[in-house]
């Protein structure tokens, strides 16, 4: 007991009559079940949480009728990548309720980019990606498939004068394409989870949720994998021991908070 507040290890236990609260904060932008269950799990428990973010999961509609396909091409894994933003992979999403989305992963964090895509000309991805890269530096590596923006010769231009490598993929066959491409896939199935609405300030939501998940297969979230740290999130807030002030977002498994 810390805080008025009951630890099991650094994760708080959740009284019963909070639970639906915090189950709402971990599915905002409806991130499925394995990721939801990997949030939870690096900051509140309950017994039996598990089974009850399956049934609150398999309850929500959007959730439920944005279910994937299971692939059908064989899966083709890409080299693994040395470090972050190494190579990046980009593609279209949409039209969903009139909108086009510009999606962005790097492969070894895992980091999800989604923009909202006024136009989809070559001119606009490379706005874009002048954004991003002034963000975090150039990638050696950008695949894409062979769509008309990605094979134009300004695109290709833009890239080589970078010194870029632009590797293309098949187009439509993203279970063929590798790890990454099962992120284009995910970002993909969480847009067509949203509702009409301020497209914005949903995406927003999602992003911060992604960002901040660890990843199933490496135990650490993409900020961790990319930025070298944690993000602060409105979860950070229900361990008694936060502060501003003793909050450490290094990279070294369970989140710390100093003692004050």
């Amino acid at each position: 007991m810390q805080g008025g507040c009951l630890l099991w290890g650094d994760r708080v236990v959740i009284p019963t009559k909070l639970r639906t609260r915090v189950l709402e904060l971990l599915h905002e932008g409806h991130p499925g079940i394995v990721r939801m269950k990997s949030l939870a799990r690096s900051y509140v428990w309950w017994p039996k949480m598990d089974q009850v973010i399956s049934e609150w999961v398999g309850k929500c509609r959007p959730c439920q009728e944005s279910r994937p396909d299971p692939p059908i091409a064989p899966i083709r894994e890409w080299e693994k990548p040395k470090g972050p933003w190494g190579r990046i992979h980009i593609d279209f999403a949409g039209p969903f309720h009139g909108q086009t989305f510009l999606i962005v992963v790097d492969a070894f964090s895992k980091w999800l980019e989604i923009i909202l895509m006024p136009s989809t000309t070559a001119e606009a991805v490379i706005k874009v990606l002048r954004k991003l890269f002034a963000t975090h530096g150039l990638p050696d590596t950008l695949v894409s498939d062979n769509g008309p923006q990605f094979t134009a010769t300004l695109f290709e231009g833009y890239l080589a004068g970078l010194g870029i490598r632009h590797a293309l993929s098949a187009p439509f066959h993203l279970a063929s394409n590798g790890l990454a491409e099962r992120f284009v896939r995910t970002a993909k199935e969480a847009l067509s989870r949203l509702d009409n609405g301020d497209w914005q300030a949903r995406i927003d939501q999602f992003l911060a949720v992604q960002h901040a998940t660890p990843c199933t297969a490496t135990g650490r979230s993409p900020a961790e994998l990319l930025m070298g740290r944690k993000l602060r999130c409105v979860l950070d807030r229900l361990h008694p021991n936060y502060t501003h002030e003793n909050f450490k977002g290094e990279t070294t498994g369970l989140r710390q908070f100093q003692e004050p």
